[in-house]
C-alpha cells in the first residue's frame, strides 16, 4: 500500500513497524461543544483507513484523543457557571453519540483525555529542561525550538520568515517568538494542578506527544489529522517529541484537505457552521459519510444540501443492490456451477481487486466506491431466479465485505417505530414553524424508507407500505 507522506511530500510504501501492526494517532476534537461537519472528516478519513488494514490482516491500535482542558472548556465553563470536567463530560457524551451515527469503530479506538495524563506530561517537561530543550519563566514552562533538529520539516514553512514576520506575536518571556508553551502558569478561577513550577496546566501541543508516546511509544506509525494542523500543531509536536527521544516520531504523516460549505469557509459569521448534529436533522449519518469519503480524502471537499442528496441516492442504490442480492438468495437454484458462472464470479473478482487497487492508491475512497456500483450494477442486470445461490452468495459477501472497509451499507433495513415518532414531531414542529422544506424533506425521507405519511384532523397518521 502507497500512502502519501506529509513529511516527504510523496506517496511511499507502507512498511509498519512491526510486521503484522500498525499504530495510529488521530487527532480528536477539543471538548467544548458539538463537533461540526468538518470535524468528522479526519475521524471519518482516517476511520475508514483503520478498517482497510484491518482488511488485510493488520492487529490495528488506535488511538483518537480529547483534549479536555484548553481556553475554549474554560470559557465555556465560566459562561455556563459549570465545571470543565463537566462540559467535558457532556460532550464527550454527544461525540460518542455522534460517531455511533457515523459508524465510527469505536468499540477498538483508545479515547485518552489529557487530563488522565497530567504525571505523564510533567515528566516529559522535566526531560526537555534536562536536555536544554525548555525553560522555565516565573511558572510558564517554553520550548526553545532553537534545539530541535530541523524545524520546519513537516510544514516546509520558512522559519526566518516566520520569525520575523508580523504575525508572530511578541511575548517578552519568549528567547524566541516560535518558541511555544508546554505549561502555562494558572490564572485566577482556573483549573491548575501542582508541578514543579508552580499551580499550572499543559499546553495543547504536548498533550498529542505524551499521549502518543505513553500509549503507541517512541515511534509510532502513522499520526494523522486535518491539513489545518500541520502547523504549528504537528510541527511542534514533531520538535518536541524526537528532542526528548531521539527518535522519529511517526513515519508517516496524513493530513486531510479541509472542507467548505457551498464553496465558501465554514464560519459562525457567514451563518453556514453545521454540525453533524444540524445534519442529523435531515439526514441519515450514514449519507454524510458516504458523502465524507465521495472525493479523495486530500482534496478539499465542498458540502452542499445538493450533492447530499445526490449521495442520498446513490447509497439508496447500493441499498437497493443489496436487498436484491438478498432476494435472489431465498430465490435462486442449487444448480452446478456452469462455465456461464464461473465468468461471473471472475469478474466480480475483477471488481473486487480494483477495489483493492484503489485502497492501495493512498486510499482511493472515490474509485472504491465506484467498484462497489460496479459490483451492484453488474449483479442487478446478469442475476436472476435461475442464477445459482453460491455466485449470489460470493457477490454478496463481496459487496457487504468492501462496504463493511468504507463502513456503509450496515444499516438494518426497517426504520424502528421510535425513530418514526421522532422524524414526525421534527415534521409538526417544523410546520408550525413555517419550515416547510425541511418539513417536506422529512416527508420525503420518510417515504424513501417506505413510510407513508398521512395528515387528518385527528393529527398525522403512518403506515408502512
Amino acid at each position: 500500500m502507497k500512502l502519501y507522506n506529509t513529511l516527504t511530500r510523496k506517496k511511499e510504501e507502507f512498511i509498519p513497524i512491526k510486521e503484522g501492526k500498525v499504530t495510529m494517532y488521530v487527532c480528536g476534537p477539543t471538548v467544548y461543544d458539538y463537533i461540526h461537519v468538518g470535524n468528522a472528516r479526519p475521524l471519518v478519513v482516517f476511520d475508514t483507513l483503520r478498517r482497510y488494514f484491518i482488511y488485510k490482516g493488520y492487529n490495528v491500535k488506535y488511538v483518537v484523543n480529547f483534549t479536555d482542558i484548553d481556553d475554549k472548556i474554560i470559557n465555556r465553563a465560566n459562561k455556563e457557571g459549570t465545571s470543565t470536567r463537566e462540559i467535558a463530560d457532556k460532550y464527550i457524551e454527544a461525540f460518542l453519540e455522534d460517531a455511533k451515527g457515523l459508524n465510527l469503530y469505536e468499540e477498538n479506538t483508545i479515547h485518552p483525555r489529557a487530563t488522565e495524563f497530567i504525571d505523564h506530561i510533567i515528566k516529559f517537561i522535566e526531560g526537555l529542561i534536562e536536555k536544554g530543550a525548555a525553560y522555565n519563566v516565573d511558572g510558564n514552562v517554553y520550548f526553545n525550538i532553537n534545539s530541535a533538529k530541523d524545524y520546519g520539516k513537516l510544514s516546509k514553512k520558512n522559519i526566518d520568515e516566520l520569525i520575523s514576520g508580523a504575525r508572530i506575536a511578541v511575548n517578552d518571556e519568549k528567547r524566541n517568538p516560535l518558541d511555544f508553551v508546554l505549561w502555562k502558569k494558572a490564572k485566577e478561577g482556573e483549573p491548575w494542578w501542582d508541578s514543579p513550577w508552580g499551580k499550572g496546566r499543559p499546553g495543547w501541543h504536548i498533550e498529542c506527544s505524551v499521549m502518543a508516546k505513553v500509549l503507541l511509544g517512541d515511534t509510532i506509525d502513522i499520526h494523522a489529522g486535518g491539513e489545518d494542523l500541520q502547523f504549528p500543531h504537528h510541527e511542534n509536536e514533531i520538535a518536541q517529541s524526537e528532542t526528548l527521544t531521539g527518535k522519529p516520531f511517526a513515519n508517516y504523516w496524513l493530513h486531510n484537505g479541509m472542507l467548505t460549505i457551498e464553496n465558501q469557509k465554514m464560519s459562525k459569521s457567514l451563518g453556514n457552521f453545521f454540525t453533524v448534529r444540524d445534519i442529523k436533522k435531515e439526514f441519515d449519518l450514514e449519507v454524510l459519510r458516504f458523502f465524507l469519503i465521495s472525493a479523495h480524502y486530500r482534496n478539499p471537499i465542498n458540502f452542499s444540501r445538493e450533492v447530499m442528496e445526490q449521495l442520498e441516492n446513490a447509497l439508496e442504490r447500493l441499498y437497493n443492490g443489496k436487498k436484491n442480492l438478498e432476494y435472489l438468495l431465498e430465490k435462486g437454484t442449487d444448480r452446478e456451477l456452469k462455465e456461464e458462472d464461473e465468468v461471473i464470479l471472475k469478474q466480480i473478482n475483477i471488481y473486487k481487486a480494483n477495489f483493492i487497487e484503489s485502497m492501495e492508491d493512498d486510499l482511493n475512497t472515490a474509485d472504491a466506491i465506484a467498484s462497489l456500483f460496479d459490483i451492484v450494477k453488474y449483479s442487478n442486470t446478469k442475476f436472476n431466479e435461475r442464477t445459482p445461490k453460491h455466485v449470489i452468495q460470493y457477490t454478496y459477501d463481496t459487496l457487504m465485505e468492501l462496504s463493511n472497509v468504507l463502513g456503509i451499507l450496515s444499516k438494518e433495513d426497517e426504520i424502528l417505530e421510535e425513530d418514526i415518532i421522532k422524524l414526525i414531531e421534527k415534521r409538526t414542529q417544523a410546520r408550525k414553524d413555517k419550515n416547510y422544506e425541511l418539513a417536506d424533506s422529512i416527508r420525503d425521507q420518510l417515504k424513501k424508507k417506505g413510510i407513508l405519511l398521512e395528515d387528518t384532523p385527528e393529527g398525522v397518521k403512518w403506515k408502512r407500505i
